[in-house]
């Protein structure tokens, strides 16, 4: 179950810098980009199930020291680029813990099979009927 922003964010650190983009002169002046840290040991809401859950899930997004980075550098305000960094870490967060339910292995139906096998008849017969007689030296 995921926790409110306002507990997410007791645990979040956030690294600011300059960012790339659109912003005239107020681009090298501002640092506008966010970059969120989270640490899925630190966090306590999580049970130890649900923290090796989302480490198996996140491997490939999780740095050398188990650490999650998510930037965000869209707007030129250093605010909405917060708030948008923190949404997209719930979206990470809740597609991290969704337990994917198990497939379960079905039978190709019989109507499937006959029907398949009917239309590979009626196809080799239009082939067939494209070749012209043989004459009977054996010549075209």
């Amino acid at each position: 179950m995921l926790p409110e922003p306002a507990e997410i964010l007791k645990i979040v650190s956030f690294k600011t810098s300059r960012s790339g983009g659109k912003g005239g002169q107020n681009v090298n002046k501002v640092s506008s980009k966010v970059e969120l840290v989270f640490n899925i040991d630190e966090a306590h809401f999580f049970t130890d199930e649900e923290k090796q859950r989302l480490k198996e899930k996140l491997v490939s997004r999780l740095d050398t020291e188990g650490l999650l980075h998510v930037i965000s550098q869209e707007d030129r305000s250093q605010l909405l680029n917060k708030q948008r960094a923190l949404l997209k870490l719930t979206a990470i967060l809740k597609a991290g813990l969704t337990v994917q339910k198990p497939r379960r292995a079905t039978k190709v139906p019989k109507a499937v099979k006959e029907k398949r096998l009917v239309n590979k008849a009626a196809n080799a017969q239009k082939k067939e009927s494209r070749k012209a007689p043989r004459s009977a030296k054996g010549e075209w």
